[in-house]
């Protein structure tokens, strides 16, 4: 019953084509189910299931109502191929139908939003490129799947875990793209990620952070009284492994939601290479409940506020937004917003934090394939308008870069640091109807004047290293003393 209501909305155009489908499979049998799909992508799926019952009825009624055997064998054996290949057609065009289904919420998701519509204000000229051709041979492939299957089934030596091999294929698919951002997720690891980004989960209260180039994997924050300050984890360690699970050639946010992350109360056993003689140091860290404190702010001498962002998650403006408003109130004059090894997060969270501190304009934009896409404005009429510096270095990415550069191009800050990480690509997020989900590199990132930061990063205007024991905010900090500096106190 499940596969024939599924069915019944796979399709839109008339029931003659499906009927062709099943003659189609007729002389494959043995073949895959897309053929059935491919060959009547458009039928009915309900006409195709009462085309075929009586295609299949009649054989049967008239041979039961024969005489002779041989006929009464002959139209069982009709009646019962046309079944299967019924039941063939009908679990192929419930899966066309899954397939619009998601087609058609990718399309919806990734439309421009209404701030689209305002036109004149992209600088920069964005190429256009045809679609991705499909060059996937399916029936190849599945061919392949079914001959390693069998392989398998009669010589491997362990108990295969069907599951666990379907979703290694959804992975591998993926993966065979070659771009480490670009990841599917399991049911679980796709929820744990949307756990993350709302600020709230279960795990140790670290922030990690890959490297493009090495894929090495860096703990680039400790939260202040989280479970991995207490067990003794370092900014600067470089993760090993996890529960005996080394993190070479894994994407970090698979990692972190598969082997870190986890129920509250249970251990996780790290391996971290500490210092210049990369020391092995075992950790055992015990997950509990982590609120992720992603803005802290302090009034600094002169009427300088400081504001710090950790990384831009869906808690992220409010937070930012009150901390600019106690300072306003506390007579606030100048402003210093860090954003030091902050990787990036929630682009939304990046453009209403900006919307609150700039003049109306185009904020930021993107562009794919299709050409420009979407479109992002301040337009609340609001802006804080303080001379302003603007802390950035090696490891601000992402949503950090998109901050950043916007406040670089509306002419509103001094950039001090070091050059920015270079990650200005889109990902786009897709629930797959089951769960599970995918992460897809879709887009650039442009800043307003039309800068495509990816792999370049944005150059400080003054340039600043950070000296060895040097404390992020703290009375050492050679970067923010400079900020100061600029700032004239």
């Amino acid at each position: 019953a499940e596969t024939t209501e599924a069915a019944a909305g796979a399709g839109e155009e008339a029931a003659t084509a499906a009927t062709e489908a099943a003659e189609a499979v007729t002389s494959a049998a043995e073949g895959p189910v897309e053929a059935a799909v491919e060959s009547a992508p458009d039928a009915d799926a309900a006409p195709a299931q009462e085309s075929a019952s009586a295609a299949a009825v009649p054989d049967g009624a008239v041979s039961t109502q024969s005489k002779k055997p041989a006929k009464k064998k002959g139209g069982f054996l009709k009646g019962f191929v046309a079944g299967v290949l019924t039941m063939i057609l009908l679990t192929g065009l419930a899966s066309f139908g899954l397939y619009r289904y998601m087609s058609a919420e990718y399309e919806k998701a990734t439309q421009p939003p209404a701030a689209a519509a305002k036109e004149g204000d992209i600088t920069a000229e964005v190429e256009e490129k045809d679609p991705n051709p499909e060059h996937l041979d399916y029936d190849r492939i599945d061919a392949k799947i079914r001959l390693l299957q069998k392989i398998i089934n009669r010589n491997y030596l362990f108990d295969e875990d069907p599951e666990v091999v379907e979703e290694a294929i959804y992975s591998g698919m993926l993966k065979g793209l070659g771009d480490p951002y670009s990841v599917y997720y399991t049911e679980k690891e796709f929820s744990d990620l949307n756990e993350e980004t709302e600020g709230t989960y279960s795990g140790i209260g670290a922030l990690l952070q890959q490297s493009k180039d090495t894929g090495i994997c860096t703990i680039i924050r400790v939260f202040q009284g989280s479970p991995a300050e207490e067990a003794g984890l370092k900014a600067g360690d470089i993760l090993f492994s996890a529960d005996d699970h080394e993190i070479t050639g894994e994407d970090l946010d698979h990692f972190v939601a598969t082997y870190i992350r986890g129920p509250e109360g249970t251990t996780v056993t790290l391996v971290v290479l500490r210092g210049e003689s990369m020391e092995k140091v075992t950790i055992p860290v015990t997950r509990r409940s982590i609120d992720v404190p992603t803005v802290e702010h302090k009034m600094l001498e002169n009427k300088v506020g400081y504001v710090m962002v950790t990384q831009f998650d869906l808690v992220t403006p409010e937070q930012f937004k009150k901390a600019v408003d106690e300072m306003t109130a506390q007579g606030m004059e100048k402003l210093i917003i860090d954003l030091r090894d902050n990787p990036g997060g929630v682009v939304q969270s990046s453009v209403e934090m900006l919307d609150y501190m700039l003049p109306d304009g185009l904020l930021v934009y993107t562009a794919g394939r299709s050409g420009v896409g979407q479109k992002y404005y301040s337009e609340d009429g609001h802006e804080v308008n303080l001379p302003t510096v603007i802390l950035v270095n090696g490891n601000s990415a992402s949503a950090s870069e998109i901050f950043a550069g916007a406040y670089k191009d509306f002419g509103r800050a001094t950039l001090v640091g070091t050059t920015t990480f270079g990650k200005g690509i889109v990902q786009f997020v897709l629930p797959l109807g089951d769960g599970s989900g995918v992460k897809l590199t879709t887009q650039h990132y442009y800043t307003p004047e039309g800068f495509d930061l990816h792999e370049k990063g944005i150059a400080p205007d003054v340039e600043v290293e950070s000296e060895e024991g040097d404390v992020q905010g703290g009375e050492k900090d050679k970067q923010l003393s400079r900020a100061l500096e600029v700032l004239g106190n």
